[in-house]
């Protein structure tokens, strides 16, 4: 005959199945936005005599509730920063707006939304970074890009840098902007805490000055 499981080891059995299940439906999710010139709203421009020198887009974001974020994309002097915050006017005040690198640089038009599972609000952003290699040239002489992909913390509060992730230099490179995203976001202080490099370093954290 088989014996019968005690009803109470059954209850806990069943307790930490509903408690396994409960984590895996509760993991953080993404959504995404482009940043493309044709989706966004050219806010000011910088004109150097007939030549456009600086440009700044205002790019929808997603929503939560009634609120609204925008990506704002600033370009100069072929240099690029992105900014998360609820009014594309007040930009220039977050910390990511400062937050560039020196090589000729731009960014992916894809912009990927960490949304936290309870909350459903967005805790950071991950972007892909093309950062020129000026000693890597194409068969035009063109320098070629390298990749490096940026974790930036959303609003409520400050929008800055919070982790980058040398692309080539990764097996998994997306897996561990999510990863950071996730872990490090919601809690990272902008004003105190250091941006961290996540993986390995290759030839794109060398050229950001990461190296």
């Amino acid at each position: 005959m088989r014996a019968s499981l005690p009803c109470t080891f059954i209850g806990a059995a069943l307790i930490a199945a509903a408690a396994t299940s409960t984590a895996a439906a509760q993991q953080n999710t993404s959504q995404y936005t482009s940043v493309a010139t044709k989706n966004c709203e050219k806010i000011a421009t910088v004109t150097l005599g007939k030549d456009e020198f600086s440009n700044t887009f205002a790019c929808p974001g997603v929503h939560h509730l009634l609120r609204g974020y925008w990506a704002v994309v600033d370009e100069t002097d072929l240099r690029t920063t992105v900014t998360i915050t609820f009014d594309q006017l007040k930009a220039h005040e977050q910390p990511a707006y400062r937050q560039g690198f020196a090589p000729f640089n731009s960014v992916h038009d894809r912009l990927e939304w960490r949304i936290d599972a309870t909350t459903k609000k967005p805790i950071a952003t991950i972007q892909r970074w093309f950062i020129a290699d000026n000693t890597d040239l194409d068969k035009n002489d063109r320098p070629k890009t390298v990749g490096l992909l940026v974790v930036t913390r959303t609003p409520p509060g400050a929008s800055c840098h919070v982790a980058y992730i040398d692309v080539r230099a990764n097996e998994n490179p997306n897996a561990l902007a999510q990863k950071a995203a996730d872990e490090l976001a919601a809690k990272f202080d902008c004003k105190n805490d250091r941006v961290q490099f996540i993986g390995n370093k290759g030839r794109a954290a060398e050229l950001a000055g990461l190296k």
